[in-house]
């Protein structure tokens, strides 16, 4: 049973599955809009949301924390002088999941995972 076992694990080793949500997050960062499963937008969706808050306040520590959860320092540039900003009359809810049905060769639910 996986009571109180939250996340996924995608098949792959707990490194590989960090590596994996950073590299997500920083490409939905950086273009806005990214196409991917269901599955890992659900799972990044938490993330990118607050790694914006992060951007929002501001401050070394909150850069230090999304440096290092990013493991992007032009990301994390851009996130803290042009995104944070942009969102800081905004309360949350800074993402969006929009379906697009299921892909041709393996039938995994796509999706755009975008900012708002």
């Amino acid at each position: 049973m996986r009571h109180k076992k939250k996340g996924r694990k995608f098949g792959m080793q707990p490194d590989h599955r960090r590596q994996l949500l950073a590299n997500l997050a920083c490409s939905v960062l950086e273009h806005g809009r990214v196409k991917t499963t269901e599955a890992k937008a659900k799972e990044v969706k938490p993330l990118v949301e607050k790694m914006i808050t992060l951007g929002k306040s501001g401050g070394l520590h909150h850069r230090r924390v999304a440096i290092s959860t990013l493991r992007n320092k032009k990301v994390t540039y851009d996130l803290f002088n042009e995104i944070g900003p942009r969102y800081a009359d905004r309360p949350g809810g800074y993402t969006r999941i929009l379906k697009l049905g299921p892909r041709q060769g393996d039938a995994a639910e796509m999706v755009y995972l975008e900012l708002v």
